[in-house]
This record gives structure tokens, C-alpha cells and sequence, in this order.
């Protein structure tokens, strides 16, 4: 638990010095990594360059106030919880904070028990959300990423593509006779075949670089960055070869590999929707040519 604790980060902003350094050290005691603001600005400057998992602000503080900065966490920082503590004398009601975005609301002067309670809920709340996040985006037969996830995916790699100026290929692959074999065997084995294939595909791509994905039925895709035409086709190639090792009766793979290289003249829907399709209409090319082989669009 507590190197769960310790890999959680949480801001305080505080316009007062020894508020800050008070929380800091009773935050810090409880087990988390703590970093510290003096206002709105000075927070914002420090989520830009970090990743933070809570934000405990204060309210009134010059520059920029806790609500004005609770707001641009909402609209900039999706992923950072905030609470928000207020003194006494301050008009900053429980829904007004709420409703503003913030998950919490902890009055000032701030109780030990109190904010150790509801930094624990917190934490709590947002593994829990995390995981249900994870669960909808992974397919339940293979494990791996699903379609919801590629299409998220597959924009933000695109556009960090073109933004970087390195290469992207999409693989989009589809295994060749499955119903076929699916009727014959069952689905329990046609599961096992499509299990096979994440596995392989995860097998022959780079760690930490390279995303599988299960679009639905039989049809996969595999995201590539920083992959040459060259590299592209030499992963999908070890796959198809792989996947032809673990012999599954009479079925294949028809592979469509294309680069992805952003054309600003077309809007990006139509840009995206544009490359998905060039990659699905390669893999059918494959169809056609015979199956079981990789069809490459430049």
C-alpha cells in the first residue's frame, strides 16, 4: 500500500508559506509525493511540466484564485482531481465547489483525520476509475487493446506524428478463413485462434512502442511510430509467418500496411477516416491477391 501511496502525487497551492509547508510535511507524512504552489499560476506551471494526480487548493489567493485555476484544470489537466479548502469566513459553498468540478470540499483549518480520509477516498475513487477506464478499452477474448482504444489512439499518433516528423505505419490484418474454421472446430477454439494472434502480435512488436489492437470478429490492427516502410513490413511479415507456424487448419492472415502521414489541406476526421480506410482497402487487396501475404501502401 504504501508504495501505491508513494507513487500518487498531490499539489498543494497556498498562497500562505506555512500553510503550504505544514500540508506538505502532513501530506508527505501520509505517504505521498508532495510538491507545493504558492497561487493559480505557479500550480499551472508545475501540471504543465508534471503529472499530477490531486490538487489541494486553497480558494482566495492572489494572481490566480482556486476556482479560476480549477477551471483550467478542467478544461487543460482532465486527468487531475482537485479539492479545494476554504476558510470559515470565505463564500465558497460545498455545491458551488462541486459543481465547479472540484471532487471535494475540506474546510480550513484543515483537520489531520479529515484530509487523510479524504485524500484516501480520493486515491480510492480514482484507481477505481482508472481500472473501469483500462476494462473498457481492452477486448475481453485477447486482453489487448480494443477498437474504442484504436480509434483514441490512432488519433493522438497521428497527430504526435506530424508534430514530431517521424514515420507511422498502420497495419490492419484480418485472418483469412475464420468462419470456416470456426464452424468446423467451434468457438472455443476459434477464441483460441484469436487469443493466439494477440499473443503473437504482441510477440513480434516492440515493448512499450508499438500497440495491438482487436477491432472486432476477426480483424486486427497494429499502430507502428517511429517505423520505416522497411521496419513496418518486417514486423508484420513475422507475424504473418508466426501466425502460418501455429498451423490453424487451412487459415491465414491478409495484411494491408500503410504509412500514415497527415495532409493538413483535409480536416482531421476526414484526414483519419481517409488513412482507415487505405489501410482496410490494402488488406482486402491482399484478399484478393491469394491471402495469406502483406499488401504495402505508401
Amino acid at each position: 500500500m504504501e508504495a501505491q501511496k508513494d507513487s500518487v502525487v498531490i499539489l498543494i497551492v497556498d498562497d500562505d508559506e506555512l500553510v503550504r509547508m505544514t500540508l506538505s510535511v502532513l501530506v508527505g507524512s501520509l505517504g505521498y509525493h508532495c510538491l507545493i504552489a504558492g497561487d493559480g499560476v505557479e500550480a499551472l506551471a508545475v501540471l504543465r511540466s508534471t503529472t499530477v494526480d490531486l490538487v489541494l487548493t486553497d480558494v482566495v489567493m492572489p494572481g490566480m484564485g482556486g476556482l479560476e485555476l480549477l477551471e483550467n484544470i478542467r478544461l487543460h489537466h482532465k486527468e487531475t482531481d482537485v479539492i479545494v479548502s476554504t476558510g470559515f469566513h470565505e463564500k465558497a459553498s460545498y455545491a458551488a465547489v462541486i459543481k465547479a468540478g472540484a471532487i471535494d470540499f475540506i474546510k480550513k483549518p484543515i483537520d489531520q483525520a479529515e484530509l487523510e480520509a479524504k485524500l484516501a477516498r480520493a486515491v480510492r475513487e480514482r484507481r477505481m476509475m482508472r481500472e473501469l477506464e483500462r476494462l473498457s478499452k481492452q477486448d475481453s477474448v485477447t486482453g489487448i487493446l480494443n477498437r474504442r482504444a484504436f480509434d483514441e489512439h490512432f488519433s493522438l499518433e497521428v497527430e504526435r506524428a506530424y508534430r514530431q516528423n517521424y514515420p507511422l505505419m498502420l497495419a490492419v490484418i484480418d485472418i483469412d478463413n475464420f468462419k470456416e474454421y470456426n464452424d468446423e472446430y467451434g468457438h472455443q477454439e476459434g477464441d483460441n485462434v484469436l487469443k493466439s494472434l494477440a499473443e503473437i502480435m504482441k510477440e513480434c512488436t516492440r515493448d512499450s512502442v508499438d500497440m495491438c489492437f482487436r477491432l472486432g470478429g476477426d480483424e486486427f490492427a497494429v499502430l507502428l511510430p517511429q517505423a520505416t516502410i522497411n521496419q513496418g513490413t518486417e514486423i508484420v511479415q513475422r507475424i504473418l509467418l508466426s501466425f502460418i507456424e501455429r498451423n490453424f487448419g487451412s487459415t491465414s492472415l491478409s495484411i494491408g500496411l500503410i504509412s500514415c502521414k497527415r495532409n493538413k489541406k483535409a480536416a482531421k476526421e476526414i484526414d483519419e477516416k481517409t488513412m482507415k480506410e487505405r489501410a482496410d482497402q490494402a488488406m482486402y487487396d491482399a484478399k484478393k491477391s491469394g491471402k495469406n501475404c502483406v499488401i504495402t501502401r505508401i
